[in-house]
């Protein structure tokens, strides 16, 4: 049976995820050469080659590719034993990372994170802030152990630890003239300027489900992949958005904007979920921290109709 350095397979992790040596040794604080090297030990110690480089970076030969897929398991192996370890040891000390959309930062800092930092100070709380796709693939990867994400596609490698219904949303200033209507249609916010989420967003994928679902095409006055900035061109009146409640509870409560519900079959079903990936062992203090999540989340407790009153 052919043997290697475990150790290696890092530095093919880091090139193919970077999407180059030169990335991954800026990421890894060495020099490329290094990199290289290491990866060129790995190759010689299997006889085969891992990696084709191209012009725009380099990607996995199919036997690269089942080296990152033992590097993933592997690693994975590892993080449930230090779970497990930690387990032995209480919540004294550890560390807990987190993934969410832009649109839960705010409440998790003022809830959950707050809270379970009061109870267990010794524990360190990674919170890193991505778009839909992203968020899956850290979860799916074991880059993240707990994501908080909108509208995600279905994934078999992906459990939903909790799940609240968050159906999306026209969000007006007070004083506009759908702030005091029960509900609106997407044809009815043609008549104003709307601003939209860009990018890979669970938010923006659901907008254009419905746009197709009503045979509508909406036409942006401004896009932006920022849920601030979507929420400042209401509240400063230049126009609507589109967004689920669970992302502006703070501007919500403030009465800064008010949310509509929309008339469209797509928008009713889609929920906001807390996400491992399954078959996961999760440490101690990220099993505690989606209870903090559970219990200090609003939308978990909240029915989406209830929120445009607060």
């Amino acid at each position: 049976m052919q043997a290697f350095q475990n150790t290696r397979t890092r530095y093919l992790f880091e090139a193919v995820t970077c999407g180059s040596v030169r990335a991954a040794a800026e990421k890894l604080a060495i020099v490329p050469s290094a990199v290289s090297r290491q990866i060129s030990l790995l190759e010689e110690e299997l006889g085969l080659a891992l990696l084709e480089r191209h012009r725009t970076g380099v990607v996995p030969t199919e036997a690269g590719q089942l080296i990152l897929d033992y590097h993933r398991q592997h690693t994975a192996h590892q993080h449930d034993m230090l779970a497990k370890v930690d387990a032995l040891r209480g919540l004294h000390s550890g560390s807990v990372s987190v993934v969410s959309g832009e649109g839960f930062a705010q409440e998790l800092m003022e809830g959950p994170i707050r809270q379970f930092r009061l109870q267990h100070p010794g524990v360190s709380v990674s919170l890193e802030i991505y778009g839909t796709t992203e968020i899956m693939r850290r979860v799916r990867e074991d880059a993240a152990e707990i994501g908080l994400v909108y509208y995600p596609p279905a994934d078999s490698h992906i459990t939903a630890r909790g799940a609240a219904r968050q159906p999306m949303h026209a969000i007006v200033h007070p004083r506009h003239p759908l702030a005091n209507a029960s509900q609106t249609t997407l044809q009815a916010l043609t008549q104003w300027p709307i601003a939209l989420l860009q990018g890979v967003y669970g938010i923006r994928q659901l907008v254009e489900y419905a746009e197709q679902a009503d045979k509508i095409r909406l036409s942006p006055a401004l896009t932006s992949n920022l849920i601030s900035v979507l929420t400042r061109f209401v509240t400063t009146g230049q126009g609507v958005s589109l967004l689920p409640p669970c992302a502006i509870t703070a501007e919500l409560a403030q009465g800064s904007v008010r949310a509509i519900p929309v008339d469209n079959a797509a928008f009713q079903d889609a929920e906001m979920q807390l996400i491992t990936r399954t078959g996961r062992y999760l440490s101690p203090a990220a099993n505690r921290f989606l209870q903090y999540c559970m219990q200090g989340l609003q939308a978990f407790h909240t029915r989406p109709t209830e929120l445009q009153r607060a």
